[in-house]
C-alpha cells in the first residue's frame, strides 16, 4: 500500500515500522513525501514538516509556537517531542538528505524545531512550491521528479541560511546590544560580499575602504555576529561553487571553478571545498548531477509499497 501523504498526529493509531534508510546514493532522489515521521534517525536525512491543518504546537526551551496552515518546521526522529499535536494536527513530512542542505551539521541542528511562517518570505515560497507537490501526489508519486526536487533542495538550503542569520543577529542583539547603525553598515557589507564574490582581490581591506570605515571595525561588526570577514566570505564562495556545481549537468573544470570565485588556486578550493562538506568538488558535483538523472527500474522496484 503506497504511503498517505497527511500524517496523522503520532500515536493515536497503530504505526507501522518504518523500512531502513539508506544513505543517498546516485540511484535515490534528492526529496521524498513520507507518511509521517519515523521513530529512528539514521542519521543522514532531516525532515521539514509542512502544517496543514488542526493544532499543531512547536515547542522550544519551555515555549510553545502555534502553527498556521502552510508553516514549515525542520524537524528530527531524535527531536519528536517538539512537535506536540492535537486530535486534529496533520502534517506533510519531506525527508531530504542532510548533506544537500550546504550547512555543517552542528548548523543544521540549530534550526530544528525552528517554525517558519508560511505566510511571508522564502518560507512561502517553500511552502507554496512543497503543498503544490503534495497536492499532485496521485499523479506523481514519490520519488519527487528530478526539476522538483532540484528547486525543492535549492529553497530549502535558503530557508536553512536565513534561519541560521536570523538566529545570529538576534543572539548578537540580546548579548551585545548591538546598534541600529552597526547593523545597518553589517548589512551594506554582506551585499557587497555578495555582489563582489568572484573578485580575488576581496578582502577585509577593500571592503573596509569601500565602506569607509576601519578594518578592526569592520572585524567587530562580524565578531559580534558570530564570524570573521574571512570566514564569511569563504562560505559564501563555497556555497556558491556548491551551487554551481550541483546544477550544472557539464563538467566543470576545478580550475574554471577557482578561478571564477576568486580562489588563489585549483588545490587551495579543493582543499577548502572538501574541508567544508567532507568530499571534493568533482565527488560533490557527480553526486548531486547523478541525483537527477531519469530514474532507473532498479529504483522503481525500491519505492514504498
Amino acid at each position: 500500500m503506497p504511503p498517505t501523504l497527511i500524517s496523522r498526529a503520532p500515536g493515536q493509531e497503530p504505526r507501522r515500522t518504518p523500512a531502513p534508510t539508506a544513505p543517498p546514493s546516485p540511484s535515490t532522489w534528492l526529496v521524498r513525501m513520507v507518511s509521517e515521521l519515523p521513530d529512528t534517525d539514521d542519521g543522514n536525512h532531516v525532515y521539514l514538516g509542512v502544517h496543514v491543518r488542526g493544532t499543531v504546537t512547536v515547542g522550544r526551551e519551555r515555549a510553545g509556537t502555534l502553527l498556521e496552515p502552510n508553516d514549515l518546521v525542520f524537524c528530527a526522529p531524535a527531536r519528536r517531542h517538539l512537535l506536540r499535536f492535537g486530535e486534529d494536527g496533520r502534517m506533510i513530512f519531506f525527508r531530504v538528505p542532510r548533506c544537500y542542505l550546504g550547512v555543517a551539521e552542528p548548523e543544521l541542528d540549530r534550526v530544528l524545531g525552528v517554525p517558519v511562517r508560511g505566510g511571508e518570505g522564502i518560507g512561502a515560497l517553500a511552502s507554496c512550491f512543497l503543498t503544490a507537490l503534495a497536492a499532485n501526489a496521485e499523479s506523481r508519486r514519490p520519488p519527487i521528479g528530478d526539476r522538483h526536487a532540484r528547486t525543492a533542495v535549492h529553497l530549502l538550503s535558503v530557508l536553512v541560511v536565513e534561519l541560521l542569520e536570523a538566529e545570529t543577529a538576534d543572539t548578537a542583539e540580546h548579548a551585545d546590544g548591538a546598534s541600529g547603525a552597526g547593523d545597518e553598515i553589517l548589512a551594506r557589507v554582506h551585499a557587497h560580499i555578495e555582489e563582489h564574490l568572484t573578485d580575488p582581490d576581496l578582502s577585509p581591506e577593500s571592503i573596509a575602504r569601500a565602506h569607509h570605515i576601519s578594518v578592526r571595525y569592520l572585524q567587530k561588526l562580524f565578531q559580534n555576529d558570530g564570524s570573521t570577514v574571512s570566514r564569511w566570505i569563504r562560505q559564501r564562495r563555497l556555497a556558491s561553487c556548491r551551487f554551481e556545481l550541483g546544477r550544472s549537468t557539464r563538467r566543470t573544470t576545478m580550475a574554471a571553478m577557482a578561478h571564477r570565485w576568486g580562489f588563489s588556486s585549483p588545490s587551495h578550493f579543493s582543499r577548502t571545498f572538501r574541508g567544508a562538506y567532507g568530499m571534493s568538488p568533482s565527488a560533490w558535483q557527480a553526486l548531486a548531477t547523478s541525483a537527477f538523472a531519469p530514474m532507473t527500474a532498479h529504483t522503481q522496484d525500491e519505492r514504498p509499497r
